[in-house]
């Protein structure tokens, strides 16, 4: 069986690698915490903003020997470049379109949702402010994204 054939359960000693874009400290230290207490082995990496982000998923200085994600957790609202736009140009470029995004944001606004959703992201999740809420839904997260679905074939750099 060829690794564009193995599923996730198939790989399960291969850790789910997992791209955070998030400014709010709090906000990693709870996705963090709630991602080691799963059950699915991934490897977390942060960057604070849209600008680095889309230096790590194109593979660009400091993060030319970065993994390749196989799934994105992108806030919407953050400085420099915001989710919209890595969202907007992660959608318009084959080698990244296919890796799932799922917006993580305070918004709870109608046109957030409809315009990432147009943007090609695969889910719009409101951050719960609870801290209890908020673990719930990254052990949800880890639930559906890294134990049911089947994640695209691991792909170098573009």
């Amino acid at each position: 069986m060829t690794r564009n054939d193995a599923t996730r359960a198939d790989t399960a000693d291969v850790p789910v690698q997992i791209l955070l874009v998030e400014d709010n400290p709090a906000d990693i230290e709870l996705t963090i915490e709630g991602l080691r207490e799963g059950k699915v082995a991934n490897e977390l990496t942060v960057v604070r903003d849209g600008v680095e982000a889309m230096a790590y998923l194109r593979g660009e200085a400091p993060f030319q020997d970065a993994p390749r994600p196989d799934l994105v957790l992108l806030d919407l609202n953050m400085p420099r470049m915001d989710g919209r736009d890595v969202l907007a140009q992660m959608s318009a470029d084959p080698a990244l379109a296919v890796i799932p995004v799922v917006v993580l944001t305070t918004s709870v606004a109608d046109a957030d949702v409809l315009e990432s959703y147009q943007l090609s992201a695969s889910a719009y999740i409101t951050k719960p402010v609870d801290f209890g809420q908020f673990v719930q839904v990254i052990h949800s997260l880890e639930d559906f994204w890294l134990r049911v679905v089947r994640l695209p074939p691991k792909a170098e750099h573009g």
